[in-house]
């Protein structure tokens, strides 16, 4: 109930406000069963918009820490993700990886939508950047359609690393569905889930115009990082070179 409320009155009138979303390709997404929604990531309000434009309740992936904090921060950080339509990752399993598959798979075994993000974190500087196989394996586990997910304009209606919101204009582009059943019982070969998140991020730079990167967006910004904390040069940048 709280999803449909955060939606249509709580948060939806002011995202609509905000970004005044256009949205192409929206019937790619079924009315039933279960699909995964495979998106690019420059802010925040990825999320957001993404449930804002389409019909049916999309599920995210979200790392159990959120659901575990005490007292009333906790409760209502706890609530809120809930309510957004997330679920914690089950970390049963040693292996953390495995874990968000085992939990990833039991949410599409319901027939639901799932929101993932390839890159596995937000760019941090607006282009497209090397996907995980993650999701290669788990469309191949599955056998459940991807469908390619562009989204535009967020980073400029939420800023990353901003806490304000501003004017501006979001687009949603959703591709045609990509069908892996040619590699069907080949989950767990790296090689193939490589080519199988690569087809899908081609798909995204395609859809979205991003320029892509051949990195992957959590080695960039922990070398951005590195680079944050060290002393600045004492000479300028043609001498040290």
């Amino acid at each position: 109930m709280w999803y449909w409320l955060f939606k249509y009155v709580f948060m939806g009138p002011l995202l609509q406000v905000l970004g005044r979303p256009k949205v192409q390709g929206l019937e790619n997404v079924p009315s039933s069963g279960a699909v995964i929604l495979a998106s690019n990531h420059l802010a925040v309000a990825d999320s957001f918009y993404k449930c804002l434009v389409v019909n049916r309740r999309i599920t995210y992936l979200a790392k159990a820490e959120y659901f575990t904090g005490t007292g009333l921060k906790g409760w209502f950080q706890r609530w809120f993700y809930t309510a957004a339509g997330q679920v914690p990752i089950d970390r049963t399993d040693a292996d953390a990886a495995q874990g968000a598959l085992i939990t990833a798979e039991r949410i599409l075994g319901e027939g639901k939508v799932l929101g993932m993000y390839p890159e596995g974190t937000r760019s941090p500087d607006g282009r497209l950047y090397k996907g995980k196989t993650g999701l290669a394996r788990l469309a191949l586990t599955t056998g459940v359609p991807v469908i390619p997910v562009a989204m535009i304009g967020t980073d400029q209606v939420n800023p990353p690393g901003s806490k304000m919101w501003r004017f501006g204009r979001v687009e949603v582009r959703f591709g045609e569905p990509m069908d892996f059943s040619r590699f069907e019982g080949l989950a767990g070969n790296r090689f193939i889930e490589r080519a199988v998140i690569d087809e899908v991020v081609y798909e995204l730079m395609q859809l979205s115009g991003q320029e892509y990167v051949d990195l992957y967006a959590a080695d960039v910004k922990t070398a951005q990082e590195g680079d944050a904390g060290k002393p600045a040069s004492r000479f300028p940048e043609s001498a040290a070179g």
